[in-house]
């Protein structure tokens, strides 16, 4: 009986082995994820368009703000890229993979949102000029703050999921350090001590 328990066991074991992401991959694809979140938290809080009192520039700069757009085209390039590499991956089907690529679907969506509406916040600029009364340039004011505003809250939400498909593989990395444990040799049981035969 504890012969088929043993058995049954080291089968479990290996099958959990099985779908265990190779731990190098594992930690290439964190420094992946963490690297591409940084760079989208850095534009979210640097990509702005109000001026230092709070309001939309009397002259925005369509240069600057189309290079907003350039910059996220970029990082939302390089998160599809990135989970469409994941996703022809073995990894990607077993339970943990599975739960990261969620993460970075939600992310590449995000990412892929970010784009337009900074190219919108552009646009605008060119046309601000061009408003016929006060209350038009107001109007095409707001609609540049709350597509500038949008572009970056997606900017945020992306990396949001980065930094959840990451807490996902970092806990992963634990189930690596158990069974390299687990599999160390056990030091052997310390003899029992033998009662004493001695007779007085």
């Amino acid at each position: 009986m504890p012969e088929c328990i043993e058995r049954s066991g080291s089968s479990i074991n290996f099958d959990v082995q099985r779908e265990l992401i190779p731990r190098n991959t594992t930690l290439h694809l964190i420094d992946a994820l963490d690297g591409l979140k940084a760079k989208l938290l850095a534009a979210a809080a640097q990509f702005e368009l109000l001026d230092e009192f709070g309001g939309v520039p009397a002259e925005p700069s369509y240069a600057e703000l189309l290079q907003h757009t350039v910059s996220a085209q970029g990082f939302s390039r390089d998160v599809v890229q990135l989970t469409a590499d994941f996703a022809r991956s073995t990894h990607s089907t077993n339970r943990a993979g599975s739960v990261v690529l969620a993460h970075l679907a939600t992310a590449a969506t995000m990412s892929n949102q970010a784009a337009p509406h900074f190219a919108e916040t552009a646009e605008s600029a060119l046309s601000l000029p061009l408003s016929s009364s006060p209350t038009d340039q107001q109007y095409r004011e707001n609609h540049m703050v709350i597509n500038h505003a949008t572009a970056r809250a997606y900017l945020r939400r992306a990396s949001e999921s980065l930094r959840d498909a990451a807490k996902e593989l970092n806990t992963h990395l634990e189930f690596h350090r158990f069974f390299s444990t687990a599999a160390l040799p056990q030091p052997p049981a310390s003899p029992q001590s033998q009662p004493s035969t001695r007779h007085r």
